[in-house]
């Protein structure tokens, strides 16, 4: 059980390299390995494989997909609103209505998306839309995070506000939300540091206090 109590005392606290103003590494971590945010979501991802299967859609590239869907998938389709994406398959905005078929996806990979899009709950309605019957959203968002890049990044976002988007667009017993890390991996992502500098315990506890990252999967009715 995570501890809240006071245990150093006052003017104690030694803050060595965490007193300068600016991050051990200024880029998530990429520059030291594996961003903390990347662990927990490939964690997830890795836990729900299953679920990438037949026709799947991701944003940005097709990373993810052939990861952790491999031989289960029979097309992959690529949504980026940048036309120099050469990766994507679709350039569209996942704010326009049309910008995805309606009822094809049995599988849509949305990682690190929805803090860009200014209606949240309107590109899930699109995603929700898109999806067979029975398809499968698989989310992630910031909770706890630096602000950093060219887009614009309107939304962190907590468990319980997560939940309640996805419950207000697909049935909520079809939703299951979880979110990701504690003080000690919300302190490293905000500094910079890597997954790999943390120990396995201190990555995996998870205190609601301190959500550094939601995760979430959402499944169309049938």
């Amino acid at each position: 059980m995570i501890k809240h109590d006071s245990w150093i005392p006052i003017n104690s606290v030694r803050w060595g390299d965490f007193r300068n103003p600016q991050p051990v590494c200024p880029n998530f971590g990429f520059s030291r390995g594996k961003p903390i945010d990347r662990h927990y979501i490939e964690n997830f991802l890795a836990a729900r494989a299953g679920d990438i299967s037949g026709r799947v859609l991701e944003i940005k590239d097709d990373g993810y997909t052939r990861r952790f869907g491999g031989a289960r998938v029979e097309r992959s389709d690529v949504l980026d609103y940048d036309a120099g994406n050469k990766a994507a398959t679709i350039h569209a905005d996942l704010s326009d209505p049309e910008a995805l078929e309606r009822g094809v996806y049995d599988c849509a990979i949305v990682t690190q998306t929805l803090q860009y899009l200014i209606e949240p709950a309107k590109v899930l309605r699109h995603l929700h839309e898109s999806l067979k019957p029975g398809g499968v959203l698989l989310l992630t968002v910031p909770a706890i995070t630096a602000m950093r890049g060219r887009d614009p990044w309107y939304w962190n976002y907590t468990g319980l506000g997560v939940e309640r988007l996805l419950g207000e667009i697909f049935d909520p017993r079809n939703v299951s939300v979880q979110s990701c890390g504690n003080l000690v991996s919300a302190i490293a992502l905000l500094e910079g540091l890597s997954a790999g500098e943390l120990k396995e315990s201190e990555l995996d506890a998870r205190d609601p206090a301190y959500q550094v990252l939601i995760v979430a999967r959402a499944v169309r009715a049938k």
